[in-house]
């Protein structure tokens, strides 16, 4: 394979065009599945994971292959987290953080390793208990026949600021405990700290400031309530739980706060707009589940293993240690490849068909091991009860026109899809 190619890994736009990346994985998968890659703008490069095995080795072993910030974190450095950074560094910024009492940003538990990772996911896990989902899940069910009844009669909608997007962040408002009407905001921060890559979703440095220094004010202020009065909601778990007899620092509270609101709806939203979309895309098989519902515990895994929310997560190396016929030394980086590893041939027959009948091992979309996606089954349930509710309503879906991605390397998100429907 070409150096090219392996450097196009590391560039957001090369995953604009899904096929030609999956032929890179493919090629990699046979031929050189730990390939060391160089990487754009002088970054020091990386070893590119693609099988699934080695991906699942990595993942369980923490102690080998870390994911703390200090040792480089979860994902690329690229010229747009350069620039987010420069921007909190700025003095203009620094000097509102003072006032919000930030002396710099913290830790979230997915850019950290065991036992302070354990601790900190410890605080928020009574949030995603099966008791909590379990109560949860008649709201999901109600909030999602909402949304499709706002679009009934209408024949078409824009499917991700109707469907896809709404659902997951009224319930992120929900887990947070706050109005609903504050659901926008959370959003269009979401959008701030993923959509940098992307040219329609990217804003200038004033406004990134005020949308940062927003969310930080909001933040403390929710905080500071639920020191106050708290509940049983995700924000009093952080604000009041002690980790080894202290509170969570104001400077990771923040880091935390902020980690829930992406991924709290990130990976909800592209699970069911690239589901949608796969079942359009492959009528055969949306008739499997309209001719046998009982099946939609199998068609939601085969969505997640299809569509890959999260295209890839790094990790770096604590020691030399050899993966597969490479010798990986102290301080490299590895990225996961997800997307890959959801292809890998020797765990599914003919990965490259979409099957909702399909048995098979575990898809790798929320990752494994101890940093396995903690809100998993959440988002599991939003999407099972999402293509339930839509397949009765509106049977004969069918999207239509361009549908256009956000442009990145580490989510595999629709930014605007069409979809058309009788009902």
């Amino acid at each position: 394979m070409s150096k090219e190619a392996r450097t196009s890994l590391s560039k957001a736009a090369t995953f604009q065009d899904q096929n030609a990346v999956h032929e890179i994985f493919s090629e990699l998968r046979r031929e050189d599945p730990v390939a060391w890659c160089p990487e754009l703008d002088g970054g020091r490069g990386f070893w590119s994971v693609t099988k699934y095995d080695d991906i699942q080795f990595v993942s369980k072993n923490p102690k080998l292959f870390s994911s703390d910030r200090v040792h480089g974190g979860i994902t690329f450095e690229t010229a747009e987290t350069r620039r987010i950074r420069k921007i909190s560094r700025s003095e203009g910024v620094q000097d509102k953080f003072k006032d919000l009492n930030i002396l710099e940003a913290g830790d979230s538990m997915i850019q950290m390793d065991p036992p302070i990772h354990t601790m900190h996911r410890r605080m928020v896990a009574p949030g995603f208990s099966p008791k909590k989902l379990l109560n949860l899940s008649p709201q999901i069910r109600k909030r999602c026949v909402d949304i499709l009844t706002q679009i009934s009669g209408k024949g078409e909608c824009e499917f991700i600021s109707s469907v896809a997007a709404e659902l997951p962040i009224q319930m992120l408002a929900e887990l947070f405990g706050v109005d609903q009407e504050e659901r926008t905001k959370l959003l269009e921060w979401s959008n701030v700290i993923i959509g940098g890559d992307d040219p329609d979703i990217r804003i200038d440095t004033d406004h990134t400031i005020t949308a940062l220094t927003e969310m930080y004010q909001y933040a403390i202020n929710v905080h500071q309530k639920r020191r106050e009065e708290p509940g049983d909601d995700l924000i009093s778990m952080l604000a009041n739980t002690e980790v080894e007899g202290k509170l969570m620092s104001m400077n990771d509270y923040v880091s935390a706060f902020i980690l829930l609101i992406v991924a709290g709806n990130e990976t909800t939203r592209n699970s069911i707009s690239g589901g949608v979309l796969a079942l359009s895309q492959h009528p055969e098989e949306r008739q499997k589940l309209l001719d046998d519902p009982s099946i939609i515990n199998n068609a939601v895994d085969e969505i997640i293993r299809w569509v890959h929310p999260v295209i890839y997560m790094a990790r770096t190396a604590l020691e030399d240690i050899k993966l597969g016929d490479k010798n990986i030394k102290k301080g490299d980086r590895l990225i996961l490849w997800y997307m890959s590893g959801n292809r890998d041939e020797d765990k599914w027959d003919d990965p490259f068909s979409f099957n909702v009948t399909r048995n098979g091992p575990r898809h790798l979309s929320f990752g494994y091991g101890q940093h396995l996606c903690i809100g998993w089954r959440l988002a599991e349930i939003q999407l099972t009860v999402c293509i339930e509710e839509l397949l009765k309503r509106f049977p004969d879906f069918e999207v239509k026109g361009e549908v256009k991605w956000m442009q990145s390397n580490f989510l595999n998100s629709i930014k605007h899809m069409d979809v058309h429907y009788s009902g």
